[in-house]
């Protein structure tokens, strides 16, 4: 899609009250914060879980509902006035779809099972007006949208366009349609995402055959990859972003970092013990037994606890993100002073331990 700024879509506000976690939904519609926000959920899903093209997927099938929305929308308010500069709401039956209709506000496409009746019922409307539509004037000599290359960081749920003055044509909706089919679901797709054979022969089928290009053929893939992501991949992601503040990566590099240095210290308590070395001397343990306590505690609870009381949470290897959303950053606080707590009286008993112990000169 070309790169156009966007069309006016709500702006999600993220809630600052939420005591408790945060749930897909609300990740997937811009209404949490870092580091449990959709670009943390990007990422996740990027270079954690490896499924990032059903997120993609996801958006792209929402970003297409949106498109729609905003093409009915100018479409019935062009009517509205007086002025339809559009022919093809010229059927008595398309035009009492679309005054039946009522406004339809911007909003942010969800999984079905999340609208309203309203809601509902005014994108099965929709939907029928567009396959009304294109009964009727279908689009002929429509050639397949060029896939868009691979994304990086997770598209605004908003709808582009490549129609003068950011207006929506029905050829646009019906690029973005075949988009999505020709890149996620037909077999081969450079970015093929599985689904059970049925959903993707009925899409195939609707699109291919039948000319639809309303919102409601992608509603079942849409929720099956929605519930895919909300059981496989979600849970994962609340434990590494809302238990924890470390990715895999780091935590293996301090694994290794922790298990050297508690084999140096303990190398050294043992050599200064049996050279009868003075306790004085004997106080350099502290250092590598803390360095060692810490990283071991901080791969164990996957959180390294100074950094989640400073506030910051890793996002990808040495970068990181303020933590941003209330109830996470309260509750790594928790976490963080606990596992503080406990590396603090390990990493004391073993100092205490190796140098209070009597020294034997070997």
């Amino acid at each position: 899609m070309a790169d156009h700024p966007p069309m006016a879509t709500p702006s999600p506000q993220p809630d600052l009250t939420r005591n408790r976690l945060p749930t897909l939904f609300e990740v997937l519609s811009r209404r949490t914060l870092p580091p449990v926000d959709l670009f943390s959920f990007y990422i996740y899903m990027r270079d954690q879980q490896r499924s990032v093209d059903y997120l993609d997927f996801w958006l792209d099938v929402a970003q297409h509902m949106s498109l729609c929305r905003h093409y009915v929308r100018e479409l019935r308010r062009s009517v509205m006035i007086g002025t339809p500069d559009l022919d093809k709401a010229s059927s008595k039956r398309s035009s009492m779809i679309l005054d039946s209709m009522g406004d339809l506000e911007p909003r942010v496409p969800g999984p079905s099972m999340y609208a309203t009746e309203k809601e509902k019922n005014q994108d099965a409307q929709m939907s029928a007006f567009l396959r009304e539509e294109a009964h009727e004037s279908p689009l002929s000599g429509s050639q397949p949208a060029r896939p868009s290359p691979q994304f990086s960081t997770p598209r605004d749920l908003t709808t582009e366009s490549n129609s003068p003055g950011h207006t929506v044509s029905r050829e646009d909706i019906r690029a973005s349609a075949e988009k999505i089919l020709y890149l996620f679901l037909l077999p081969g797709a450079e970015r093929e995402i599985t689904l059970p054979g049925s959903i993707t022969q009925d899409v195939t089928v609707a699109i291919e055959e039948m000319g639809r290009d309303d919102p409601e053929v992608f509603d079942v893939a849409k929720d099956y990859v929605f519930q895919a992501m909300e059981r496989d991949a979600f849970p994962g992601f609340l434990r590494m972003k809302a238990l924890g503040n470390l990715i895999p990566p780091t935590l293996v590099m301090r694994l290794i970092v922790g298990l050297l240095a508690m084999f140096g210290a303990f190398w050294a308590a043992f050599i200064l013990i049996f050279l009868d070395k003075t306790r004085a001397t004997r106080c350099w343990l502290i250092l590598p037994f803390t360095v060692g306590v810490y990283f071991l505690a901080s791969y164990q609870y996957s959180l390294d606890p100074i950094l989640a009381l400073l506030g910051f949470s890793e996002y990808t290897s040495f970068n990181f993100s303020r933590i941003r959303e209330p109830y996470i950053r309260k509750l790594l606080s928790k976490r963080a002073l606990m596992v503080l707590g406990v590396t603090l009286l390990v990493d004391a008993a073993l100092c205490v331990l190796f140098i209070l112990v009597p020294g034997k000169r070997l």
